[in-house]
């Protein structure tokens, strides 16, 4: 069986005989043609790989066939050879979407490199990153069983992901699945690291422990702020680190990546959470403590991210940035989307303009929701393909490219990540009990030890005591936590869903990007 159909259109095949004795001797089948009109016909009714074509041609020069072939095929490669070597043609030929250029006369080795590059290119790529993955497999395991710190967790996190973004070239089940074994097993020692010393630093803040999500306004954001270069600090709700690489592209034509990093977001990893810890400098239990008007426990009815706003400013009084000269923008539809277009110049006589966007968050909740987004993000490759392909339409990279030629600077970050829940456990607990799937707080909770992350006293773990005998779980990997009732019915409608709250690498460690516009 031939490796490739190819057929090769020139108006003097009887030169290129020896090319294709050539080619066929390496296991291509070949057929030639004198003319457009009989390739296209050809084309219309036989299985072709690959064309080979002149370009000067008479009757029907090989531009034009190659619009005709585009017409019936997009897809099928078109490899142009030709003597003319002048800047329109070539502008000309890579408009029209082919496949690769050779200027004549071309020996059979570049003919056939082309072809290679064209065939064989997915297949070779998917070898090289198998083997290159089998390479780095030990490093990874001896990383993950040398009790690593938490800036070598968040190293050994930046590895897993970009194996994972390179294994979805590779065409080996068996070593995907290997990978996957392995962030399992990375999760369970996460989960471990976290269990030894979350409490501590939440009882040190200034210990040698990482930038937390109530550290990061002072530690991370404030530091890019520069006279004359209006700073832009863009959250996206939920945003996961394998996310940020999926729309890196995206960004990567209008601005440059000074600073690619990380920091851990608090727990519970949840917006009402982390996220108001960003914006006021405080653990949730000082916050609640200095607010108690505006801070509301999870049961409790009202907005829970309604001050955001209110808490920057407070904190960049006590940061004695107060005179800064900043904006606030949080972005919950399309609507809100549009305006930030049209007012987005007006931000740049400011210091500081923060933009909160919060559609990755509704997606993951409308995935739980609605089964034909359960379809179109039915895992982690389906999950980063919808963020990315939202993002290069969205009203926030409109927005952001209208300010592509400006000198200003963009720290992106987000609140927390999520992650793709699986495994159910029995909880249970009384009316007061919370809700969420990753976490619960409540008293007199019920549940197996080994599921989850436990604070009998809420104060270790920096958080608010909700009632008197409140303790919080967080669920561990990829577990989430049902209660008894129903409880065959909510463990399958809850399965394979993207959630937050818990502990995991995907949640906790999450990005942070500083990007400029290219001058």
């Amino acid at each position: 069986m031939a490796i490739a159909n190819l057929i090769w259109v020139d108006d003097e095949m009887e030169s290129l005989h020896s090319q294709i004795l050539f080619l066929e001797g390496k296991g291509y089948a070949v057929k030639a043609f004198s003319n457009g009109f009989d390739a296209i016909d050809h084309i219309r009714t036989q299985p072709v790989d690959v064309v080979l074509m002149d370009e000067s041609m008479p009757g029907i020069s090989g531009l034009e066939t190659l619009a005709k072939i585009k017409e019936y095929d997009p897809g099928l490669p078109v490899v142009l050879i030709t003597k003319n070597e002048t800047e329109n043609l070539m502008d000309d030929a890579i408009g029209s979407q082919i496949a690769d250029y050779l200027i004549k006369p071309v020996n059979p080795n570049q003919v056939l490199l082309s072809l290679k590059k064209i065939i064989d290119n997915k297949r070779l790529v998917a070898e090289k990153t198998t083997s290159a993955y089998q390479q780095q497999f030990r490093h990874l395991f001896t990383a993950l069983n040398s009790d690593p710190d938490h800036q070598e967790w968040m190293d050994i996190y930046k590895k897993l992901v970009y194996w994972e973004l390179e294994m979805q070239k590779s065409d080996s089940p068996e070593m995907q699945e290997v990978l996957q074994n392995q962030k399992q097993e990375a999760n369970t020692e996460f989960f471990k690291f976290i269990r030894r010393s979350y409490a501590g630093w939440m009882k040190a803040p200034d210990s040698e422990g990482p930038i937390l999500s109530h550290e990061l306004v002072k530690r991370k954001v404030l530091p890019q702020l520069e006279a004359d270069r209006p700073l832009f600090f863009v959250l996206i709700d939920n945003l996961r680190f394998d996310q940020w690489r999926a729309i890196q592209p995206i960004l990567a034509e209008s601005f440059r990546v000074v600073t690619e990093d990380s920091f851990y977001s608090i727990l519970p990893t949840a917006t009402q959470y982390a996220r108001n810890a960003i914006f006021s400098g405080l653990r949730p239990i000082d916050l609640a403590a200095q607010y108690p008007q505006t801070w509301i426990n999870d049961e409790e009815e009202g907005g829970k991210n309604l001050e955001e706003e209110m808490y920057l400013r407070d904190q960049l009084k006590r940061l004695g940035k107060g005179s800064i000269k900043f904006s606030y923008t949080k972005v919950v539809n399309n609507q809100a989307g549009l305006e930030l277009i049209s007012h987005i110049h007006n931000l740049l006589d400011n210091d500081l303009n923060v933009i909160v966007y919060n559609f990755v968050d509704m997606l993951s909740h409308a995935r739980t929701e609605m089964e034909v987004l359960k379809e179109l993000a039915g895992d982690e490759i389906s999950y980063r393909s919808i963020t990315a392909s939202w993002f290069e339409h969205s009203p926030l990279y409109q927005a952001l490219r209208r300010l592509a030629d400006k000198k200003i600077r963009i720290v992106l970050a987000t609140d927390h990540g999520s992650i793709r829940v699986k495994t159910p456990c029995k909880v249970l607990g009384d009316r007061q009990t919370s809700t969420n799937i990753r976490y619960k707080h409540g008293r007199n909770l019920q549940y197996e030890a080994k599921d989850v992350l436990d604070f009998r006293d809420p104060r270790q773990a920096g958080l608010p005591v909700p009632t008197i005998n409140s303790s919080y779980i967080f669920a561990r990997e990829d577990r989430y936590l049902c209660y008894p009732n129903n409880y065959n019915h909510f463990a399958q409608y809850y399965r394979n869903t993207f959630q937050h709250g818990g502990v995991s690498l995907e949640e906790m460690i999450v990005p942070f990007v500083v990007l400029e516009s290219r001058d």
